[in-house]
């Protein structure tokens, strides 16, 4: 039961944390995370699979 409860803490912790800037700043939203929204990555040629069609390259 305690390990139960300390992991219950231990993420809500963690979600908070990485909610931090979301919580706290007007306007935040927290990043994306696919593939074809990052810039660094569009820049050097890799996309989405599931948005990429067969013929392009």
């Amino acid at each position: 039961m305690k390990l139960a409860i300390l992991t219950i803490i231990i993420l809500a912790v963690s979600f908070l944390l990485l909610g931090i800037k979301v919580l706290f700043v007007k306007g935040a939203k927290f990043p994306a995370g696919h593939v074809g929204d990052s810039a660094a990555l569009r820049k050097k040629g890799i996309g989405c699979a599931s948005h990429t069609s067969i013929n392009q390259k």
